[in-house]
């Protein structure tokens, strides 16, 4: 029993889900919407209407990832699989990362599912994003899902059932979400302005929604829209190592939340 066949394991019982079936139907119909937003008019770059189609993401992607994720876990302890797992010869870092693996295909399965439907319509009805916009709100949806999939398998190791998972997971979804702007302008607003900048950029850093969603406004030609105290940010961003360091930073951070799950899981695994 290692990490492939961890991982297979959680496709199965991820498409055999009720909840990812809903999330797809969800998330298809969402991705619709950004068609009936484009349908006055060709949307490119960054506008008003990418703004509300990313908000419109950035608010259900997460909460799903958030829930299914942590979900995931907290039904191995509730209904005894990990009791039975255990008993192979199968390291805690092998169940975690093959949850992951496992979790992150369904879940990109999903987006792929509805936005490939997106495509499909606007092709045909000549209303569709250009290809460049769309691509950018693929690659911010797969990194929501990266990243907050790894803060789900955080948040499942320290629940210890479903009720605890849902309860977290919807405060870290609305401070990470709703609350972030206002929590940021509260706090800025009591420092020193030498600090704003390198305390915004470290805050930026541990929120993935707020890394996720600078990284792709830059890339669509929105980074006026985030201000001056971005400017370091849309520098690096646009330079041509830009995507690469992204993609550097995004495994950073799931390395970290990945090596706090396992040093939670391993602690209860030894405490029994």
């Amino acid at each position: 029993m290692n990490f492939v066949h961890i991982a297979l394991r959680e496709v199965k019982l991820g498409f055999r889900n009720p909840w990812a079936y809903s999330f797809m139907i969800l998330f298809t119909v969402f991705s619709l919407s950004l068609l009936l937003i484009n349908s006055q008019n060709f949307v490119e770059g960054y506008s008003s209407a990418t703004s509300t189609m990313l908000n419109f993401i950035l608010y259900l992607l997460p909460l799903m990832t958030l829930l299914i994720g942590s979900f995931s876990l907290t039904a191995e302890k509730e209904e005894g699989s990990w009791q039975l797992l255990s008993t192979y010869p199968i390291r805690t870092l092998s169940f975690l990362l093959g949850k992951y693996a496992g979790l992150a295909m369904v879940l990109l399965t999903i987006i792929a599912f509805g936005f490939g439907v997106t495509g499909i319509v606007g092709a045909i009805s000549g209303k569709g994003l250009d290809f460049q916009t769309f691509g950018l709100f693929i690659v911010f949806s797969g990194g929501l899902i990266i990243l907050f999939l790894a803060v789900a398998l955080c948040i499942g190791t320290w629940a210890r059932n479903r009720w605890q998972a849902l309860t977290l997971g919807v405060a870290t979804w609305f401070f990470a979400i709703i609350g972030w702007p206002t929590i940021l302008i509260a706090v800025l607003g009591l420092l020193p302005y030498l600090w704003i900048k390198p305390l915004l950029t470290a805050l930026t850093l541990l929120n993935p929604a707020e890394l996720v969603r600078c990284f792709v406004v830059v890339k669509l030609g929105g980074g006026a829209a985030l201000g001056p105290e971005y400017y370091e940010w849309i520098r690096w961003i646009k330079e041509p190592t830009g995507t690469w360091g992204f993609a550097l930073l995004c495994l950073i951070w799931v390395g970290a939340a990945m090596s706090c799950a396992h040093w939670v899981w391993e602690r209860g695994r030894s405490r029994g």
